[in-house]
């Protein structure tokens, strides 16, 4: 399956929470597929399924050279006090700021089997997990930044030439 188009900052879809996966059928094997082939591109540690248009709780991530998918993820633990990590994401190019994130996440939800499967980790691990999880909620990074800081990337969103 090919790498997908990631859909930028302003698209309704980015913004709308993903339905469960309530049946893996042909179509949710081809969604990993395609959500596998475009995180191993370059620089990327995760997309999700709304990232490229699909509203339904999936992501897959690359993380040092892991590379794995989750359906139906949910933030079942998070520990840690909260710091500002850079992050930036693929439906906000080229724009990095600092985030608060949990240095330790771990999600549960299911294969294309329908077996539990469990991610956790810290460091980017961490941080990819929170990531992903909220883009399936409707969530971007920039929604988590302090005040200062939003006002200062909005501004910089709305002076990109992609957007």
């Amino acid at each position: 399956m090919p790498e997908r188009p990631i859909r930028l900052f302003g698209d309704p879809v980015l913004k709308t929470v993903s339905a469960p996966v309530e049946q893996v059928d042909d179509g949710v094997r081809a969604l990993v597929d395609d959500l596998l082939d475009s995180v191993r591109l370059p620089g990327r540690a995760g997309v999700a399924a709304s990232q490229i248009g699909v509203n339904v709780r999936a992501f897959s991530y690359n993380i040092e050279g892991e590379v794995g998918y989750i359906l139906n993820p949910v933030i079942v633990e998070v520990s840690g006090e909260t710091a500002l990590v850079d992050e930036g994401c693929l439906s906000v190019p080229g724009l990095w700021h600092p985030t608060p994130r949990h240095p330790f996440a771990r999600v549960r939800g299911i294969d294309l089997d329908g077996n539990v499967v469990e991610l956790a980790g810290t460091g980017l691990m961490a941080q990819a997990l929170q990531h992903e999880t909220d883009h399936l909620d409707g969530i971007l990074y920039l929604d988590r930044l302090e005040k200062a800081q939003r006002r200062l990337a909005m501004k910089q969103v709305r002076e990109s030439d992609w957007f």
